[in-house]
């Protein structure tokens, strides 16, 4: 990254990452430092999109672990994204930040639907895009609707956003202070490993399609910036 080649990526937040320190919802400064993180890249001449996951308010698989009907389940978790994304628009706005928040289910009262010729125009006027509702369909996760955009929009990278995790390991670092992280990964490596990066459709779609991947802790200040400005930060999944 950081040659001249690399100009639109798509960052994937997972739900979780903004709740910050609380149990569920929205942590507002935690949005807002998301928010200033994009606003520096932005500002620095990069087209970002992002693609929000919804388990700080729903999990959609663990809904249906509890008896209710799979499908039902996950739509339940593509409104879940839609608040995420009404707050991030917010703070991007307040960030300066001209956003526009396109969702995969019609919901036109609050978020334009998911065209991709209209995505990518609003890219190159310098807009910053909010991709909400998932694919639009149940039985995927938001890890595959980061990847499916990222190959609409003709993204350089799916940037992988995980909180206070610098990287992929091979254990966790949380419960296993020898955990070796990884530099640099190849897709196959990833899948037979079993590392927990993103679910095997998802990541399947990326090396089918020659979409290189970052996993990094977007939470260290500055990280996404540098990411984008070449610095070796994170790992990098080809």
């Amino acid at each position: 990254m950081g040659n001249t080649k690399t100009k639109r990526v798509l960052l994937k937040l997972s739900g979780a990452a903004l709740q910050g320190k609380l149990d569920h919802g929205i942590d507002t400064s935690t949005v807002r430092f998301v928010a200033s993180e994009i606003h520096q890249a932005v500002n620095s001449g990069f087209q970002i999109a992002l693609v929000v996951g919804g388990g700080n308010w729903w999990r959609g698989a663990d809904a249906a672990e509890s008896g209710m009907d799979r499908a039902s389940a996950d739509y339940s978790g593509m409104l879940a994204t839609i608040i995420n994304g009404i707050a991030l628009q917010d703070a991007l706005e307040k960030e300066g930040i001209s956003t526009r928040t396109q969702s995969a289910i019609t919901i036109q009262a609050v978020a334009e639907p998911f065209i991709r010729r209209r995505a990518i125009r609003h890219l190159e006027k310098g807009r910053t895009i909010v991709f909400v509702g998932g694919t639009g369909n149940p039985f995927v996760t938001t890890d595959t609707s980061a990847a499916l955009r990222s190959l609409e929009i003709g993204a350089d990278y799916l940037l992988m956003a995980k909180n206070n995790v610098d990287g992929v390991y091979d254990s966790d670092p949380q419960k296993n202070s020898s955990a070796k992280k990884f530099s640099e990964l190849k897709y196959l490596d990833v899948l037979n490993r079993k590392l927990d990066v993103m679910d095997s459709t998802a990541l399947s779609l990326c090396m089918d399609n020659h979409l290189p991947i970052v996993v990094f802790d977007l939470f260290n200040k500055g990280n996404l910036l540098n990411i984008l400005q070449g610095n070796n930060i994170g790992t990098k999944i080809s």
